[in-house]
């Protein structure tokens, strides 16, 4: 049989707040376990829950970002369920009346994934498991989440994938979480279902619970899809169930039956009044939005001359593209800038943790002054490249390794002469020119660089050496 996969994701986006939820700890991630928690987070008796003003309005910018519809009344409700991390038996967070409504992320390919819904809700605690022991940490407990909830439009990992991808890039962009998923602050739950193509009705669904990587999306959907198509094409029935993925195998297994809405006995939270957001200060959320890496990743291409590659290197990490913008101020050509970024930088600068905290030893300013000089045809290509090599190795400005004599320029008639110079030192190369051998007019100029140690410009002097050849 032909079968279709139908994917929905539930992604839960840690927000970069500084402080939890409803409490004062500390969301900084790491510490001693139990350490970055109190009466409120781990549901103490008597505690009562303090609403953070901060996660509500990275919540709503996360839903501006992702071009939802912003509650400004939204109400928290209780969820309840049973399981060890979550200590008071319920977790806090949307149900009937959530923040953001609708919206979308839309693919390379112009197909667009529609949302359900943003809500925001606390963090569970974490299960740390040693042989047959489990033991609680609650230092996540608390931590303020968004959870994204998409529509069930997928088809495929590739779809998937890039959905998630996108996400990643968006919330970096508007600066409300640095979505690490090695770190646990953006995971996914993946919904998957067959159905004959060509059918519109839903099969029964299964759901991959906290996927932490792209990598594992895409091989737990590869794994779903292989078991569920079996169990249907040899008579059986897929269960509505949650399932584990385990990354080492590449397989999926089942945890529980899977919960409906009933289950959880949602209710509004009585110690929590409506979040309300002001006219006034939804507008400030909706100016404050930076421009979205998509739209910058056009411009650059069409405005700017950049490959669409490069152009995606340059948009997918904040600091990057900040740096970007900052190094071609008033510059004529900045994909001059984004070539030696990509090239150079960024053969330095290899990992996800690095690049989106972006701190070159080479500062903006001081590639903005490089590349003005370039520009201003007081170096050439060649003894920029070597400069800023120089640069990067060491932190120092341009000017440490430029003398008067670089800066001086290249006297047009030292240039005749180094050409004069390796055309008579070259004799086998000026044969296989005059012969038709394009290529050797390279060894030519080769030697005119070594000459003017590289101060020379090498389109210049290529033409020169043809002239005197001609001659």
């Amino acid at each position: 049989m032909s079968w279709e996969m139908v994917i929905g994701l539930e992604t839960h986006v840690e927000l970069s707040t500084k402080t939890k939820i409803f409490c004062s700890c500390t969301t900084k991630f790491g510490g001693e376990p139990n350490t970055h928690c109190c009466p409120v987070c781990t549901g103490q008796p008597g505690s009562l829950p303090v609403l953070n003003q901060t996660v509500v309005e990275y919540a709503a910018k996360a839903g501006l970002a992702l071009n939802c519809e912003i509650s400004l009344k939204s109400i928290m409700a209780r969820k309840h369920y049973v399981y060890p991390d979550l200590s008071k038996a319920y977790q806090i967070s949307q149900f009937e009346k959530p923040l953001c409504e609708g919206g979308y992320v839309e693919l390379s390919n112009g197909k667009r994934i529609n949302l359900t819904r943003i809500h925001i809700e606390e963090d569970a605690g974490k299960l740390v498991h040693q042989g047959n022991t489990v033991m609680i940490d609650y230092n996540r407990g608390g931590v303020p989440l968004i959870e994204i909830v998409s529509e069930p439009d997928i088809r495929s990992a590739e779809e998937a994938t890039e959905y998630l991808e996108k996400l990643q890039i968006i919330m970096r962009a508007v600066r409300v979480s640095d979505c690490r998923m090695q770190e646990g602050s953006m995971r996914c739950d993946v919904n998957i279902s067959l159905r004959q193509k060509g059918e519109t009705q839903f099969g029964t669904r299964s759901e991959i619970k906290n996927l932490n990587s792209f990598t594992s999306v895409a091989a737990a959907i590869a794994y779903e899809f292989e078991r569920q198509a079996e169990l249907l094409e040899s008579g059986g029935r897929v269960v509505q169930e949650t399932r584990n993925f385990d990354a080492d195998t590449g397989m999926t297994s089942s945890m529980r039956s899977k919960e409906n809405a009933d289950d959880y006995r949602y209710f509004t939270d009585p110690d929590i009044v409506p979040v309300v957001i002001s006219q006034e200060r939804f507008e400030t959320l909706k100016n404050s939005l930076p421009e979205m890496p998509d739209k910058k990743c056009k411009r650059y291409v069409e405005e700017l001359g950049i490959a669409e590659a490069d152009a995606k290197l340059l948009t997918k990490y904040h600091k990057v593209s900040a740096y970007f913008e900052e190094a071609s101020k008033d510059c004529e050509n900045p994909k001059t800038i984004a070539t030696f970024m990509i090239t150079q930088m960024f053969s330095l600068i290899t990992t996800e943790s690095e690049r989106e905290n972006w701190s070159p030893t080479v500062t903006a300013a001081q590639m903005n002054e490089l590349m003005k000089l370039l520009e201003s045809g007081k170096i050439n290509r060649n003894l920029t490249k070597r400069v800023f090599t120089q640069m990067l190795e060491s932190g120092k400005p341009a000017g440490d390794f430029l003398s008067e004599k670089d800066l001086a320029g290249f006297d047009d008639s030292e240039l005749e002469a180094l050409c004069r110079a390796a055309v008579a030192e070259n004799p086998k190369s000026v044969s296989d020119y005059q012969s038709g051998k394009e290529k050797a007019i390279k060894a030519l100029v080769g030697a005119v660089m070594r000459q003017s140690k590289g101060r020379a410009n090498a389109l210049e002097a290529e033409e020169k050496l043809k002239a005197i050849i001609a001659e």
